[in-house]
């Protein structure tokens, strides 16, 4: 009896670090993101930076988002937020750039929407951000860095640029550009379909979720199995 007592012991650890698993890739993925993923050079699209509250005890009062002045933007438009007010802050170009309107010698460099009382982000919500942007530089892609602000006075800085083959703690929203049609990639751009990415502006590290949560539910389906077949080898063997 006590050989099988520890055996489902063992049996219901590993189904319990398989819950855990299950639980992990839900709070991986809550990070601040753009969505779509993806938008085309030269053209304008409407963006949206949606912000999760990843905290039990305090609310989202403050979101800043930098735009990068090495790829600037011409023209940037808030949409309203019911209970935020916005500000954009715009920096000079190092080096101006030439558009359809004239020159662009200054340009949008940050965005920062702060929230009035009562219209917080409360815990286990989100809220959405939209801006319109455009004409869209001819490159690979745009990382916004993101400075997340909480009520308790926590600021937590979504900033960690994307690094092949490894991912990122606090990784910065992406939006990805790919050429328009006829047109070609800038040279910065990765060749081969994997360079493109997905349409539907889900996040990478989704993927890389969706496989721990696979994973977790395979080791707790084991994890019973064991337990099972445990329980029956040592259960008394009844006379024929």
């Amino acid at each position: 009896m006590m050989r099988l007592t520890h055996v489902v012991r063992a049996g219901v650890a590993v189904a319990a670090a398989a819950a855990a698993a299950l639980a992990f890739p839900a709070a991986a993925s809550a990070h601040v993101t753009v969505n779509p993923g993806t938008a085309t050079q030269g053209g304008y699209t409407k963006v949206t930076f949606r912000v999760p509250n990843e905290r039990d005890d305090a609310s989202t009062t403050k979101l800043e988002i930098a735009l990068p002045t090495d790829k600037p933007i011409a023209s940037v438009s808030l949409k309203p937020v019911q209970g935020w007010t916005a500000a954009t802050e715009t920096s000079k170009l190092a080096t101006p750039v030439k558009t359809d309107d004239g020159e662009l010698t200054e340009a949008v460099s940050k965005i920062t929407w702060t929230a009035s009382a009562g219209a917080e982000i409360k815990p286990h919500t989100f809220q959405e951000f939209d801006v319109s942007l455009g004409p869209l530089p001819v490159t690979d892609q745009l990382v916004f860095k993101a400075l997340q602000t909480y009520s308790n006075g926590e600021i937590v800085r979504w900033i960690d640029e994307p690094a092949a083959g490894a991912e990122a703690e606090h990784p910065a929203p992406v939006l990805k550009l790919t050429p328009k049609a006829g047109a070609s990639a800038p040279a910065s751009a990765a060749a081969g379909p994997a360079a493109v990415a997905d349409d539907d502006g889900d996040d990478d590290g989704d993927g890389a979720a969706i496989g721990l949560g696979a994973a977790g539910l395979v080791l707790g389906l084991a994890g019973l199995v064991v337990a099972v077949l445990a329980f029956r080898r040592a259960a008394p063997r009844g006379t024929a």
